[in-house]
């Protein structure tokens, strides 16, 4: 009987705690979607609890069975230490072989470890690396940034031992294909995608009702409109700049005499938390904004279905998933102009910010905030519909099991070593 093929996919996370970020759900859906076609692996990292770091561990995700192996201990992968994880990852993986039919990576800095690892290697683009390496404002957003010629020349190197590159940035894909023209028929366009049986929108009654508990949840008038911020508190997402976009707001409305009362809900942990901390005292927001730290997709799932309008105050992105779990929960979106959701919404389903700035976030929030009639849950969950994980994850192993039963693979055990 021949066996399975094997994917195993690498990533500094553990998948059962309440890590943030895009790559993690995506690979939590990558593997709650995994056909039973396939065995999964995956290599990440453990915490204090696990006892067995640097061995294979018989583990369920999700209803799935998986091979799990924590290559070190990292007890917040939200936070960023003086050592780089994505270092500390690269050179745990050095001497090692993993190596399997598939291999997904998702940073670049580990695949200087698996050069020599035989089988399908598919790296996954998860940002425009172009528009980041330019990007203003903190260096410290991403140290490759002060040093981008040896990223570059480190990715000229390394780029070569993929049978696949693919990205959820357009923008991003057509850069690799020019810089790299003799890997251009391995380079591609994927869809980035969100868990429908978890992101979905309700009926109009329901989330009201839910709305009117949250704002009695947190003390606050029931005709309260709450603006929503997930992501890693990151010089990448930026939310010290939506916390003053809610400043500017806020001065908008009271100039106005207007009635509408706001609040900001920011979910998430990361280096800035302390200094956004700072920012919302000195502008007088403190009972204006809820911190609410790192919470599972499902206490995401029941925020995104309830406010009004989701923010994204990014300074560069690929596809955030983020943005698609909003959409797909019926709630409009404000984004910068950057990555690949200005190229997603529609009129009728968000607004993107001409500038990036905290004047022209505050209008583009005031216009759904204001006139919400003309932002339909209809429309949002329309525009998310082509992106859940069920279609396009499906179509990824198919794929992958296509090119697997051409090869007409030599029965043997994955080395584990």
């Amino acid at each position: 009987m021949m066996r399975k093929p094997v994917l195993t996919i690498f990533y500094q996370f553990n998948p059962w705690n309440s890590t943030i970020g895009g790559i993690q759900t995506l690979i939590r859906v990558f593997i709650k979607y995994a056909p039973d076609d396939f065995d999964v692996r995956l290599v990440g990292t453990g915490d204090s609890r696990n006892q067995n770091i640097g061995e294979w561990q018989d583990a369920v995700f999700a209803n799935k069975p998986i091979k799990f192996l924590p290559l070190f201990a990292l007890e917040n992968d939200n936070i960023r230490g003086l050592i780089p994880t994505t270092v500390k990852y690269t050179a745990a993986l050095l001497g090692r072989n993993f190596a399997s039919d598939f291999m997904h990576f998702h940073r670049l800095e580990p695949t200087l470890a698996t050069w020599h690892w035989q089988g399908e290697k598919t790296l996954f683009i998860h940002n425009d690396i172009h528009a980041q390496m330019k990007a203003e404002g903190n260096k410290k957003a991403i140290l490759w940034r002060r040093f981008p010629l040896a990223y570059f020349a480190l990715e000229s190197l390394l780029v070569r031992q993929f049978s696949q590159i693919l990205s959820c940035n357009t923008k991003s894909a057509q850069f690799y294909k020019q810089h790299y023209p003799s890997l251009s028929d391995r380079i591609a366009y994927i869809k980035n995608s969100f868990d429908d049986e978890v992101f979905y929108a309700l009926s109009q009654f329901d989330r009201a009702t839910q709305k009117r508990e949250l704002a009695r949840k947190l003390g606050k008038e029931e005709q309260t409109k709450f603006i929503l911020f997930a992501g890693r508190l990151h010089p990448q997402k930026d939310p010290v700049l939506l916390v003053r976009a809610l400043s500017v707001l806020k001065q908008q409305l009271n100039s106005d005499n207007n009635e509408i009362k706001v609040h900001l809900l920011i979910v998430g942990e990361g280096e800035l938390t302390n200094e956004l901390r700072l920012h919302i005292d000195q502008l007088g927001l403190t009972n204006f904004v809820t911190m609410l730290g790192a919470l599972t997709q499902v206490e995401l799932a029941h925020l995104h279905r309830v406010c009004d309008v989701f923010a994204l105050s990014s300074a560069y992105e690929g596809l955030p998933l983020v943005a698609l779990e909003a959409l797909a929960c019926g709630t409009p979106v404000v984004t910068t102009q950057t990555g690949e959701t200005p190229s997603l919404l529609t009129h009728d389903s968000g607004v993107v910010c001409s500038e990036r700035t905290p004047e022209c976030i505050a209008q583009a929030l005031r216009q759904i905030l204001s006139k919400n009639d003309n932002y339909r849950d209809q429309a949002c969950t329309r525009v998310a519909r082509p992106y859940a994980a069920r279609s396009v994850v499906n179509e990824v192993y198919g794929d992958m099991l296509r090119r697997w039963s051409e090869k007409v693979p030599v029965v043997q055990e994955i080395p584990t070593n």
